[in-house]
């Protein structure tokens, strides 16, 4: 499969997560359905810290280490054993985080995260801390972003990962202060492939409102940055 590095706006890049070795600069990882959603309610939620690793066994093993920490996440969707939510922003929503230090793990989103070795800055991103995400990435002073599309693999043409290259549209949009578009934005979401496919699953793994949840634009003011700490990357609240 070809590159999807494009050219927008005034220099922003959107590329596939393994495009990312030598990436500098400032670095955005979207992920709408679902990861980024579910990490941004969380926060609202009072999550004392979340820390992203890149596979259920790095989960487990960073579990281990840090006493009361709580999993989110998934496999291929699904929730895996001993993780204590699965990768739901409504059922985050319910639960008490509040003072919680969180692990998470999913198969794109905290991937593409974490292979972001060589950005300047890192954010995490959805539709939820769209404009905030813009602003903070504005504030860097660092130039046009590149935004990761955490949701398309080299290897599957089934996922071409259009939800997230439509919030990372919309993101450059704010950024570069044109009309974000939001509700024609969170519309095509709603509509993606991707949308229906997380559906589908049903059962534990899926809360019927998560699509609901993750295209609800700008709900919280604040963005999300990945700092890198002694035990991985942590993502951490700030308001620009």
């Amino acid at each position: 499969m070809g590159s999807v590095a494009e050219m927008t706006g005034v220099g922003a890049r959107f590329i596939g997560w393994w495009e990312l070795e030598g990436v500098g600069g400032t670095v955005v990882a979207i992920d709408v359905i679902r990861a980024f959603t579910t990490a941004a309610y969380a926060i609202d939620g009072g999550a004392s810290s979340i820390h992203l690793v890149a596979e259920v066994d790095e989960a487990r093993a960073l579990a281990a280490e840090l006493p009361d920490a709580l999993i989110m996440g998934e496999d291929d969707g699904r929730r895996p054993e001993g993780f204590h939510f699965t990768n739901s922003p409504a059922q985050i929503s319910r639960a008490d985080v509040a003072g919680r230090v969180l692990i998470q793990r999913t198969s794109a989103g905290t991937r593409g995260a974490v292979a972001a070795t060589d950005a300047d800055r890192l954010f995490a991103a959805s539709l939820v801390c769209a404009s905030a995400t813009a602003r903070a990435i504005e504030a860097t002073g660092l130039g046009p972003p590149t935004y990761v599309i955490t949701g398309r693999f080299d290897d599957r043409d089934d996922r071409p990962g259009f939800d997230d290259l439509l919030t990372a549209e919309l993101i450059e949009r704010a950024r570069t202060g044109q009309p974000t578009d939001a509700e024609a934005t969170a519309a095509a979401v709603l509509r993606s492939d991707e949308a229906a496919r997380t559906l589908a699953l049903g059962g534990d793994d899926v809360d019927p409102d998560d699509i609901v949840y993750a295209t609800q634009v700008d709900r919280f003011d604040f963005a999300m940055e990945v700092h890198r700490v002694d035990r991985g990357l942590q993502l951490v609240r700030i308001e620009p």
